[in-house]
C-alpha cells in the first residue's frame, strides 16, 4: 500500500460529498438565525463548516496551529460563498491526505491557543478528531438548524425524512 489514507479514512470522500451537498441547502440571507440564545447562528455555523476541511492539510504539511495568532474568518450568508470556501479547502485536504505517509501520520501535530494546549497527538487521530468528527458533528447541528427552518435534510447514511 503506498498511501495509508484508503485504510485510515475509507469514508473522506463520502463524508465531503456529504457535506457539501448541505451547503448547497444554505438558505441565503437568514445567517442571524440561530435556534436558542445560546446556539452558533446559522452563518457562523455553515461558515464554520465550510472550513474545516482546511485542517486535513494543516495537519499533514504543519506542526501546529496557534489560534492566538490569528486567522479566524469572517462568516458568510450565502450557499454560493459556502461552496467557494469549502471547494477551497476540501481539494488541499484530498490531495495532502492522499499523499502522506505512515511516518508523517505518526509525527504529533497540536492545536493551541497560546500556551492552552487544545489538542495534541498523532496526525492520524488529529485528523480524524479535528476533520472528520468536526465536521460530522457540526453538520449534524446544520441538519437541526436546517429542520428547524424548514428546509429539506439531505439524506446522510441512509434516508432522511426528506429523502429516500
Amino acid at each position: 500500500m503506498s498511501t495509508p489514507a484508503p485504510l485510515l479514512y475509507p469514508d473522506l470522500e463520502q463524508e465531503l460529498a456529504t457535506t457539501r451537498r448541505f451547503l448547497e441547502r444554505y438558505p441565503d440571507g437568514k445567517g442571524s438565525w440561530r435556534p436558542h440564545e445560546k446556539s452558533m447562528t446559522l452563518s457562523h455555523l455553515a461558515t464554520h463548516l465550510a472550513g474545516l476541511p482546511k485542517f486535513g492539510a494543516l495537519v499533514i504539511t504543519t506542526d501546529e496551529l496557534d489560534f492566538a495568532k490569528g486567522g479566524r474568518s469572517n462568516d458568510v450568508d450565502s450557499a454560493k460563498e459556502l461552496l467557494a470556501l469549502f471547494d477551497s479547502v476540501a481539494g488541499p485536504a484530498r490531495q495532502a491526505i492522499a499523499g502522506v505517509d505512515f511516518a508523517t501520520l505518526e509525527r504529533s501535530w497540536t492545536l493551541r491557543s497560546g500556551e492552552h494546549v487544545i489538542i495534541n497527538g498523532p496526525r492520524s487521530a488529529v485528523l480524524r478528531t479535528l476533520m472528520l468528527n468536526h465536521i460530522v458533528h457540526h453538520r449534524a447541528q446544520l441538519g437541526v438548524y436546517y429542520r428547524l427552518l424548514g428546509i429539506p435534510v439531505p439524506a446522510t447514511y441512509g434516508r432522511s425524512a426528506d429523502e429516500g
